[in-house]
């Protein structure tokens, strides 16, 4: 399994068409291909879904 893979598994549902979206300004305009723009934004959404669920976890703690 290639890291591209990785970073793509996290774009399901709305992810998918705004990676879409955003890998073909990328790919114009940096030397990544398409793919791995699409890979790094599937890693920066689950990153930001990973802050999210800590964030909420450690509020939910210092709350009680």
């Amino acid at each position: 399994m290639a890291l591209e893979d990785i970073g793509q598994s996290a774009l399901v549902g709305w992810r998918k068409p705004v990676a879409d979206k955003l890998a073909q300004p990328l790919e114009s305009n940096t030397p990544l291909s398409g793919d791995q723009a699409r890979a790094i934004l599937g890693a920066a959404f689950f990153a930001l879904s990973v802050y999210y669920v800590v964030g909420t976890v450690k509020r939910m703690f210092d709350d009680a």
